[in-house]
């Protein structure tokens, strides 16, 4: 009986690419669950800080009462900043320090909503953000439709809202606070889709284990700032002040 050369080679080559997509499947699963566990104890750090930080009236007047409060809410923003110029050149030791670093910051910087919503508020609200914002990530991770077109609208409306935060810290218009948490809570959504889809796209640019994981330290951070920004805004629509 006469061998088939092509059909055996056939068969090898099959087996082969199922073993490498085998392989790459699970090296995405591992590489997406690293990104959501550094995002989740980021927030778990940000969270203690924030409550012990509340029950401290020292450190709060410390903080509050002075002008290091300025200190306290912008030094986040420029330690995002420099995370996303320098990422490349750090090692992954300084980048993950920096990540902590900066979740302990916004630990502190948010402490202010143990004091002006209630406990079961806030509790709501979380569970509530939890679930839209799983709910959207698995939509970013498992949808075949090509989210990039979204990215430009949705930068286009963070710089809006922004700005319109900013204007507002003179103004105190509580119109424009309503309008900018509504609109924030429809573009963290839409970003929490989206950035999960970038992030899973970065992984199949294979780079080395260094790189790979100062990613996911890169695609955590973005995790959490959905995250974090989309509690803060349904905290402002439906918590309950003490």
């Amino acid at each position: 009986m006469a061998l088939n050369p092509r059909g055996a080679y056939s068969q090898t080559g099959a087996r082969a690419r199922t073993m490498d997509q085998t392989q790459i499947d699970e090296g995405l699963r591992s590489y997406m669950l690293g990104v959501y566990n550094y995002m989740a104890s980021g927030l778990l750090l940000t969270g203690i800080v924030a409550f012990l930080t509340a029950q401290s009236p020292t450190l709060l007047n410390a903080i509050y009462g002075t002008p290091l409060q300025w200190v306290v809410m912008l030094a986040p923003l420029g330690l995002v900043f420099y995370l996303s110029a320098r990422i490349h050149k750090m090692s992954v030791t300084a980048a993950q320090t920096s990540y902590w670093v900066y979740a302990g910051l916004m630990g502190l910087a948010i402490s202010y909503i143990f004091l002006a919503y209630t406990g079961t508020s806030i509790v709501r609200v979380f569970l509530i953000t939890a679930v839209t914002f799983g709910s959207m990530s698995l939509y970013g991770y498992t949808t075949k439709r090509d989210l990039s077109g979204l990215g430009s609208f949705l930068f286009m409306g963070l710089i809006g809202i922004i700005v319109a935060s900013l204007v507002n810290l003179f103004i105190h218009s509580t119109m424009l606070q309503w309008v900018v948490s509504v609109v924030g809570v429809l573009i963290f959504t839409g970003l929490t889709a989206y950035d999960t889809q970038q992030i899973k796209e970065m992984y199949y640019e294979g780079d080395g284990t260094a790189v790979a994981k100062k990613k996911s330290i890169m695609g955590a951070l973005r995790l959490y700032l959905d995250f974090l920004n989309l509690f803060l805004m349904l905290m402002s629509l439906f918590g309950n002040r003490q």
